[in-house]
């Protein structure tokens, strides 16, 4: 059972990984992007609603996607100053709650977005703007999965405790 624990982590972690490299790609792409249109903005005094647009819509997939990429590295924000005066022990069980509180909300958040997404799919929700994105329910429904990732790394950080705890039991040192 053990084996298997570590062996969906790692596929889970493999997976974030891929979506870790999508939001790089997207944080790219906004750089690229602003860039183009700051300059045709003050160079040529032309600007596009939908490239404007555009850019929210890069930096929502940067955010939904990246929350999860940003957790399995550990670069979520944590009051370090008392976490690293704590005892092994005190460590995992604070990762453990940690992990745990992070799957309940991200469930919430799926539930809660779900319908919203719904809504925003079943009236074929644009851009409310002359020239904007059409098809605005599609970055919606980044809501719900970018929360399907996060819930996903919270239950590989999971299961890496639980073989953590095991390991440290199995050598007597809990």
């Amino acid at each position: 059972m053990l084996n298997q624990f570590s062996k969906t982590a790692a596929q889970i972690e493999g997976l974030i990984d891929q979506v870790g490299k999508v939001a790089s790609w997207a944080t790219l792409a906004i750089v690229g992007l602003i860039s183009v249109n700051v300059f045709l903005r003050y160079t040529f005094s032309f600007g596009s609603v939908w490239a404007q647009e555009l850019e929210w819509h890069l930096l929502a997939v940067m955010i939904l996607l990246g929350m999860s990429f940003a957790l399995q590295r550990g670069d979520n924000v944590r009051v370090d100053v008392f976490y690293a005066q704590f005892s092994p022990q005190k460590k995992m069980i604070v990762d453990f709650i940690s992990a745990l509180l992070t799957i309940i909300v991200s469930l919430i958040f799926i539930k809660l977005s779900i319908s919203y997404v719904g809504q925003s799919l079943s009236i074929g929700e644009g851009s409310p703007d002359p020239g904007g994105i059409p098809a605005r329910w599609a970055i919606k429904s980044l809501i719900p999965i970018g929360f399907c990732f996060v819930a996903l790394q919270g239950t590989a950080e999971l299961l890496r405790l639980i073989l953590a705890h095991k390991n440290l039991k199995a050598n007597n040192h809990v």
